[in-house]
């Protein structure tokens, strides 16, 4: 029995530079599990075109001529919550970098990251995955110690033994099916779980509960 197609990637391209898009656009054209199905320049752009395409994955800058990267992302996160949001910008800067998970994006990636790692960073943000990354990991555990509320350590109080397990696997980036294989559950049954922790902590996007767990990771070992 011949096996079925791997569907692609759909992927919307955002950033003001139209170079850079080109740049980017011959770059994805050559990765065979990913199909650019449109771009933008700016935040009103990238609204109007995420609302018309609903793709799988935003590749998103956050500098934008007419707004922010984060309004989009919010956007996405309130209209399309199965649309998966991977920040690619130059700036490493501590707020920047918080306020993208705040803002729920599922991955942050520096534009200093050459072609292979961006077509992985693209298809693990599309399996589910949470990417971050490494340059900016130990500013974002920096911003956290110096963040940290006490608040924190009540609502982890607030989840189950088995959600404390899942919220675990979520913050080392495992997928829902990978979460499955590992705790032995179904895929339906670890959506659940998690729906459940995200209605607990208050958040909508599973980066924001990783970020949290690490947050209360950092602060128990300090």
């Amino acid at each position: 029995m011949t096996a079925s197609p791997v569907k692609p990637i759909r992927l919307l391209l955002v950033d003001d530079h139209e170079v850079v898009r080109v740049g980017l656009r011959t770059l994805l054209q050559r990765a065979e599990n990913i199909r650019l199905i449109g771009e933008a320049g700016t935040a009103a752009e990238a609204i109007r075109e995420t609302d018309r395409l609903t793709p799988d994955v935003l590749l998103l800058d956050i500098r934008l001529p007419d707004g922010s990267g984060f309004d989009v992302c919010r956007h996405a996160q309130k209209k399309h919550p199965d649309i998966r949001v991977l920040v690619l910008t130059s700036y490493a800067d501590d707020e920047i970098v918080h306020e993208a998970i705040r803002a729920g994006a599922d991955g942050y990636l520096l534009k200093e990251i050459d072609a292979e790692a961006l077509i992985t960073a693209i298809e693990n943000v599309a399996a589910g995955k949470s990417i971050l990354d490494p340059a900016v990991t130990s500013r974002v555990f920096s911003h956290i110690r110096s963040t940290v509320g006490s608040g924190d350590q009540d609502k982890y109080d607030m989840l189950s033994a088995q959600e404390r397990r899942v919220i675990a696997l979520v913050a080392e980036g495992k997928t829902n099916k990978e979460i499955g294989v590992e705790l032995n559950l179904s895929d339906k049954t670890v959506k659940n779980y998690l729906s459940n922790i995200l209605e607990k902590l208050q958040f909508t996007r599973r980066s924001q509960a990783a970020a949290f767990y690490v947050q209360k990771s950092i602060r128990k070992s300090i």
